[in-house]
């Protein structure tokens, strides 16, 4: 893949390399970093420079490659070991991330499962990158399709609310929770899309405002704290948002403050959906309160810049996610088609039937 001026495309090959859009750097900046080794692409995971469940599994899958391209061996069970390693470092850099870990293990099934030469067992680990990718894209589409078919049918023009981002810059292209609001822009059904910043590191402000930006789609910045009120006043018909890890009762992990606007919507009977490809669900874990959460530096709250906000001595808590349960979800919008949270499970059961 290539890169486009039509299209976002936060993780794509090219040059022998993996170039990412440095997230870091928006909306001010649009610039790109070259990754060359598999450490380097764990230092961009974790210091999320990529980030978004879909787009953090692309970009590890592509580590892998790059991991093993490193490895100077033609040993196969001695490459396998050190490949291991490769996937433990990767593992460790976003642990609520669940789409992380599954392109990690799909990454290592091909290696396992391929038979013949250290060579042909790299080539295999580029091709199945490359698939990863590319079905991303493809899943994200469908997935904005499935959404615009489960939205309120009235009022013809809808004000959608989304919390964090779940756009082309957190998947291959398109997005999920934003693939849903680009489908009803395409479609004519969109009239406005309000805007969480989303506190503490103001994804909302800095990347979902920027993509909207740049296709045209009315967006309307709030902070996250206004989101009840502009459901009192009327202002928004329903809420889609992404999500890093879901467990196989429906119970969600997305971006920290997710829940409230759940709790916020139950208030008001606003629709609350849940835009994710199957990937993303862990149907190892019956219920959210198994999800791990991480906590990230507190520097993120105290911090703005240079500038330090709070006084010396204050303590700090600072998970990155919080989990909505799934009495609180609409549906889940999945490349499938929209699934209650309580079918989920058995959805999946008729999958691997």
């Amino acid at each position: 893949m290539t890169p486009s001026t039509n299209q976002v495309y936060p993780v794509i090959w090219h040059n022998d390399s993996v170039s990412l859009i440095d997230q870091t750097r928006l909306p001010n900046e649009y610039t790109f970093v070259e990754i060359h080794r598999s450490e380097d692409m764990a230092r961009a995971i974790k210091t999320m420079i990529v980030r978004g469940a879909p787009a953090i599994g692309v970009a590890a899958a592509y580590g892998m490659y790059l991991g093993a391209r490193e490895i100077a061996t033609s040993d196969r069970t001695e490459f396998l070991q050190h490949l291991d390693k490769v996937a433990q470092l990767l593992r460790s850099t976003r642990p609520t991330a669940v789409n992380l870990f599954w392109a990690i293990s799909r990454m290592l099934k091909a290696a396992y499962e391929t038979l013949g030469t250290v060579e042909d067992i790299k080539q295999t680990l580029f091709q199945t990158a490359q698939a990863i990718n590319i079905e991303d894209l493809q899943t994200c589409q469908a997935i904005g399709d499935n959404g615009l078919a489960v939205l309120p049918t009235t009022p013809e023009k809808l004000r959608l609310l989304t919390h964090c981002n779940a756009g082309a810059l957190a998947t291959a292209g398109y997005g999920t929770a934003l693939g849903v609001v680009r489908s009803a822009w395409r479609e004519g059904r969109l009239e406005r899309l309000f805007a969480d910043e989303t506190r503490p590191r103001l994804q909302g402000a800095k990347l979902t405002t920027w993509e909207c930006v740049q296709e045209g789609i009315p967006v309307t910045l709030i902070t996250d704290n206004m989101a009840a009120h502009c459901m009192k006043q009327g202002l928004i018909h329903a809420v889609v948002v992404g999500a890093d890890r879901i467990a196989a009762n429906g119970d969600t992990a997305n971006k920290i403050g997710t829940y409230s606007v759940a709790i916020a919507a139950k208030a008001h009977n606003i629709p609350f959906f849940v835009a994710a490809p199957l990937s993303t669900v862990d149907f190892e874990l019956a219920d959210g309160s198994k999800i791990p959460i991480e906590e990230r530096e507190p520097t993120e709250i105290y911090q703005v810049g240079d500038t330090i906000l709070t006084p010396a001595g204050v303590d700090f808590y600072n998970p990155a996610f919080d989990v909505t349960p799934a009495e609180l979800i609409t549906a889940i919008i999945t490349e499938n088609g929209a699934i209650a949270p309580d079918q989920l499970a058995k959805s999946h059961l008729k999958q691997v039937a």
